[in-house]
């Protein structure tokens, strides 16, 4: 059986109604949602065919410089996006970037080593997408469980301060339960692939034909690949960011 990909653009604007749809349970209920659904779809419509034509070039020339920057392009955008919900933490740009960065580069190495994936912009660049998006969500999570563990543990803080302990030893509790929170995530998602959920690559792969044993084998990897960038990630926002709670004088900030 031959698999047709090809959306034409009636099937494209006929799925429009399903977006209606949630326009018209927003109408029913007065949720006040409507203008939001509206720009939403607008913008995932220019966004992705922006995308989809930008990445079209960069497949079509497949240049390793040009891939490199489209790889450096996405690390800044996500630890950017990481950066607007660190809600007031210094230097939370450098932190997402030197996060994001770490982790992409040691997930991509260890990739191409292995033969998983070649250094080609249709295999990369996906990639890191995903490798980039699942950091940026982590380290917002992290951020928001470092700001609200200090504000609701800060009596336990200053009586461990008070005892003598610096702030990495006061903070150390703190620290262990943001990356828990940060990982707990992936961890969770990774327990239900295949029983609960098929995630997208695999999904992908299927739909465009792909023998699903062989989708299957990719999937592992990526989700191996995606634990392992939340733990780096989980890991040196938190070590980073911590003292940013403290002043020079190593008392409490909060």
């Amino acid at each position: 059986m031959e698999n047709s990909l090809e959306i034409s653009n009636f099937s494209l604007v006929l799925s429009t109604l399903l977006l209606f749809i949630a326009i018209f349970v927003d109408y029913k209920e007065q949720l006040g949602l409507g203008k939001d659904i509206l720009i939403a779809g607008v913008r995932v419509v220019i966004q992705l065919f922006i995308i989809g034509y930008v990445l079209g070039f960069v497949f079509q020339v497949d240049n390793n410089l040009l891939t490199l920057v489209m790889v450096l392009f996405i690390v800044f955008n996500a630890s950017y996006n990481a950066h607007k919900t660190s809600e007031g933490i210094p230097n939370s740009f450098k932190v997402s970037a030197i996060s994001i960065s770490v982790g992409t580069a040691i997930a991509l190495v260890i990739l191409i080593f292995s033969g998983a994936i070649d250094w080609t912009p249709s295999q990369i660049v996906p990639i890191t997408g995903m490798i980039a998006a699942n950091a940026m969500t982590t380290i917002g999570v992290v951020y928001r469980s470092l700001t609200t563990q200090f504000n609701d543990r800060r009596q336990q803080v200053q009586e461990k301060l008070a005892l003598g302990a610096n702030p990495k030893q006061a903070s150390q509790s703190i620290l262990r339960d943001s990356i828990q929170t940060g990982m707990s995530p992936s961890i969770e998602r990774t327990k239900t692939v295949g029983l609960v959920s098929l995630p997208g690559m695999m999904s992908g792969l299927m739909f465009a034909g792909v023998d699903p044993t062989q989708a299957i084998r990719y999937q592992i990897v990526v989700m191996f690949m995606l634990i392992s960038v939340t733990a780096i990630s989980s890991f040196i926002a938190s070590y980073m960011v911590y003292r940013s709670f403290y002043n020079e004088q190593m008392q409490l900030m909060i």
